[in-house]
């Protein structure tokens, strides 16, 4: 596995929902905050979307926008005032409504537009914090031309959108998860600040990265973490410490326990081999760093998740 696939897997819970909605005329419509990811993906027309406290982001044809944490938001035919985002209609309601529905067009006059509307199921309480450093909204302009791989994405969602064709239960899922991929990808090819996009960016930290997600319960140490980078451990610890936030040993235990953490909630492992999936030596030794980094041992850490787990 790599980063940014581990980085999404570890918080990535069930399957992302999504509406298809083509509407006209003059409407609003308001997306309360959300615990995971919204996105929004322009199909035909144009729209605005307005995040909360944020500036309005005008969205064209072939346009996407992430919002990575769940922000409230408003898209409306045109930039709005305080008053008609109070008066907005939750977009649940909106969609139910007699005059707007997903796929037929709504009000009158005025330019229609298509839209692709969804979420992404997340579990925040293990992000990685690659996740937790996208920023509010994420906006990939389809003009922008440096993404064929996120356009093509988009494309291949609106053929599979026009019909039901065999196998689009499977099909819309996968391109959905395919659609995260890559807005996640434009937006480290474009970040110019971020920690992440620059440790992935030096071959040093990225090969200790790598060695680290690809093989989490190898008996790893500095020395062989500085070999597999070909550098001196100074030097990987200097780098890695610098881009990562974190030394190389400390983030191997911050991402072993946060494995296990996905394991204890997804499976029905015994602790003993959860503890050795992560390259614990005995479940005495993983409860006591587990109970260290979460504040309550993997029996509670199971038994409360299996109590928040989604039902859908």
């Amino acid at each position: 596995m790599d980063v940014v696939s581990d980085a999404i897997a570890a918080v990535r819970i069930g399957r992302p929902s999504s509406d298809r909605v083509r509407v006209g005329g003059s409407w609003c419509t308001r997306l309360a905050p959300y615990d995971g990811a919204g996105f929004h993906v322009v199909l035909e027309g144009s729209c605005w979307l307005l995040p909360d406290g944020g500036a309005p982001v005008a969205l064209g044809a072939g346009d996407a926008v992430l919002l990575p944490h769940g922000t409230g938001h408003v898209i409306a035919d045109a930039p709005v005032d305080a008053a008609a985002v109070e008066r907005a209609v939750l977009f649940e309601q909106w969609l139910d409504g007699p005059r707007q529905r997903p796929g037929r067009a709504a009000g009158s006059g005025g330019r229609e537009v298509e839209m692709l509307c969804g979420k992404y199921r997340l579990d925040r309480s293990r992000a990685h914090p690659l996740m937790t450093e996208l920023p509010t909204v994420v906006r990939l302009p389809r003009r922008g031309g440096g993404h064929p791989e996120l356009g093509a994405a988009i494309e291949l969602l609106g053929r599979e959108l026009d019909a039901h064709r065999p196998g689009s239960c499977i099909a819309l899922p996968s391109l959905l998860d395919l659609l995260l991929v890559y807005m996640i990808r434009s937006w480290m090819a474009e970040d110019t600040t971020g920690s992440w996009p620059a440790a992935l960016g030096d071959p040093v930290t990225t090969a200790a990265l790598r060695a680290i997600h690809s093989a989490p319960a190898a008996a790893w140490t500095n020395e062989r973490l500085a070999a597999e980078a070909g550098v001196s451990r100074p030097t990987l610890a200097r780098r890695f410490t610098a881009l990562v936030g974190r030394p190389p040993m400390a983030y191997l235990t911050w991402w072993r326990l946060s494995l296990a953490a996905a394991l204890l909630r997804d499976t029905t492992d015994p602790l003993a081999t959860v503890a050795r999936r992560i390259g614990y030596g005995s479940p005495y030794a993983f409860s006591h760093a587990f109970k260290r980094e979460f504040g309550a041992t993997p029996g509670q850490y199971r038994a409360a998740a299996a109590g928040q787990r989604p039902t859908g």
